[in-house]
C-alpha cells in the first residue's frame, strides 16, 4: 500500500501559511513540516484522522525505538503541537503533557592552539576565510554562508546578520 503523502493533504498549506504567520524562521518551518511529515508516514492517514492515543504511541514510538535524541524529540513535539494546537484547533491534554528532557552537556571548548591548529590544515583560501570568520565572530554556519560584503562594517567593526536565529536581524 502506498504511504499516505502529508504534501496530499489540505492542512500541509494550511499549515505552511500558519508557521509564516507566525513569523517562525525557514528552517524552523522545515523542521515543524517534517515533524507533522513523519507522523502522517507513520500512521498511514490524514493528520485530521489520526487520534490522541495514535500520536501518545507515536512519541513512545520515537522515543523508545527510533531513539531520538531529546533535542530532536524537542523539534518534534513543537511542530506537531503548533499543529493540532493552531490548524485544527484541538486542545489534547497529550500536548501539554509531551515534554523532552533537556541534556546538559558542556560545551567542548577548543584552546586557542588547536583553533590555530585546525585552521593550519585548511588549504583553500575561501575556506579558510568562511572558517576563520564564522570562528571569530562567534556565526552559525548558516548564516556564514550567507554573510555579504556589504553586510561588514569595517570602521565600526561590525557584521550585520540577516535573519539570525528567531529571524531577527543582529
Amino acid at each position: 500500500m502506498e504511504k499516505y503523502s502529508w504534501f496530499k493533504t489540505e492542512w500541509h498549506g494550511a499549515f505552511d501559511k500558519s508557521l509564516q504567520v507566525n513569523g517562525l524562521g525557514e528552517r524552523s518551518r522545515q523542521a515543524y513540516t517534517r515533524a507533522m511529515r513523519l507522523l502522517v508516514e507513520h500512521c498511514d492517514k490524514a493528520p485530521d484522522r489520526i487520534t490522541e492515543e495514535e500520536l501518545f504511541d507515536y512519541f513512545i514510538h520515537r522515543q523508545e525505538v527510533t531513539g531520538w535524541s531529546p533535542a530532536t524529540m524537542r523539534i518534534c513535539h513543537a511542530g506537531i503541537k503548533f499543529f493540532y494546537k493552531h490548524v485544527l484547533k484541538r486542545d489534547w491534554h497529550l500536548l501539554l503533557l509531551a515534554r523532552a528532557k533537556r541534556e546538559k552537556r558542556l560545551p567542548a571548548v577548543l584552546s586557542r592552539e588547536e583553533v590555530k591548529r585546525i585552521l593550519a590544515r585548511v588549504t583553500t583560501f575561501h575556506n579558510y576565510v568562511y572558517l576563520t570568520t564564522v570562528y571569530t565572530c562567534g556565526l552559525r554556519l548558516q548564516k556564514g554562508l550567507f554573510l555579504e560584503v556589504s553586510d561588514i562594517d569595517g570602521a565600526r567593526k561590525m557584521i550585520h546578520i540577516h535573519r539570525g536565529k528567531g529571524a531577527k536581524d543582529r
